[in-house]
């Protein structure tokens, strides 16, 4: 029987990546607009215009794009698109929309009406999460209130009812939470006390966003970081064995059912509300179960395609070795997949099955 199951489910996988893939050639727009929200898995290049930002929080230089259509790097965390550029194109949009800080006053007027995206590589549900690290990031808080901001530059421009008419039909796209998990990762001490905080701020900043408007969210779960490049350097320095790191898996797996009771919560709580949750630790583990498939063949699960020494986790930068098939691996550097690994995840929010994706998926989320 769980063979049986195994096989539905990657067959029913194998289909929506074709689907995905056939809308993506020819979707007109499923919604007016699409804004992004989160970290490093989805920001295009805001942090690019932090001064205070040191190098391991930006992407703007090579190898990083150097599958990207231009070939040059711009932000992304990515050898290419990332999942808020895959998850916009299934939408009919070209890409994700511009990066928030890339615009000035008058190309955000003439952009917001269809999408900005607010993330920031190094960011996370906490305000002083990532400054230790990276230098100076833009955290849920400030993400939340620019948006507020540009709600109020679109009622001034076209007044409250067709303001709400195309907030209440956009697409939130949420990714965040890991960047505060690998922090505290560091100095555990109370594991329900942190999971149980970092999804009431999830949930704060969700009300925020709704009572600007938003009523349509996508969000992205937090996926098995024990199994990053960087962390399995970790276990072995720390433990001298290979594997992924499991008190952080363990971590990243507590997680995703307080995340769904608070989302499925709100949505009660909250009139008009609906969402997407992707189940991001099921996902990648369902990958790393089944590498080879019609659709994917990933033959490197552990290594960072940019990057050097031990699992290819120094850090990725023009210096470094490059890999030939950035396809073939699941990991672009020591923390982030690559762009065949974010069009996997695009595809299977936007059109899986509840095996990954509940209540419903993306594109069911695009008809309500």
């Amino acid at each position: 029987m769980a063979n049986q199951t195994a096989s539905y489910v990657l067959l029913a996988l194998c289909l929506l990546v074709l689907v995905a893939r056939h809308a993506e050639g020819r979707q007109p727009r499923l919604v007016p607009a699409i804004f992004v929200f989160g970290d490093s898995t989805v920001d295009v290049g805001n942090n690019n215009f932090l001064g205070g930002t040191r190098k391991e929080g930006r992407a703007n230089f090579p190898q990083y794009g150097v599958d990207f259509p231009t070939s040059k790097p711009t932000g992304r965390f990515s050898n290419g698109f990332n999942t808020a550029d895959r998850l916009a194109q299934f939408l009919g949009f070209p890409l994700s929309p511009p990066a928030y800080l890339s615009l000035n006053r008058r190309t955000v007027r003439s952009q917001m009406f269809k999408g900005l995206n607010f993330a920031s590589a190094g960011s996370g549900l906490g305000d002083h999460t990532g400054r230790s690290v990276v230098g100076e990031v833009i955290p849920m808080t400030q993400q939340v209130e620019s948006f507020a901001t540009v709600v109020k530059h679109m009622y001034q421009s076209s007044g409250s009812r067709r303001t709400a008419s195309l907030l209440s039909k956009s697409i939130f796209f949420i990714s965040t939470g890991s960047n505060d998990m690998f922090e505290y990762s560091f100095s555990r001490s109370n594991d329900r006390k942190f999971l149980a905080s970092l999804v009431a701020a999830y949930k704060d900043y969700l009300k925020a966003l709704y009572h600007l408007g938003a009523r349509k969210f996508s969000i992205v779960s937090i996926p098995p970081l024990g199994c990053t490049p960087s962390q399995r350097l970790r276990r072995l320095e720390q433990m001298g064995t290979q594997g992924c790191f499991d008190p952080l898996n363990d971590l990243s797996l507590r997680s995703y059912p307080l995340l769904a009771a608070m989302m499925e919560e709100l949505a009660h709580e909250l009139p008009g509300m609906a969402y997407s949750l992707g189940d991001a630790f099921t996902m990648v583990s369902f990958v790393f179960a089944n590498p080879q498939t019609p659709d994917w063949s990933f033959t490197e699960l552990e290594a960072a395609c940019c990057g050097e020494g031990p699992f290819g986790a120094s850090g990725c930068n023009q210096t470094v070795p490059l890999c030939g098939n950035r396809d073939s691996y699941l990991f672009w550097d020591a923390n982030h997949p690559t762009q065949a690994v974010s069009t996997i995840a695009a595809e299977t929010l936007f059109a899986g099955n509840p095996t990954f994706v509940n209540p419903i998926n993306v594109l069911q989320l695009t008809k309500l």
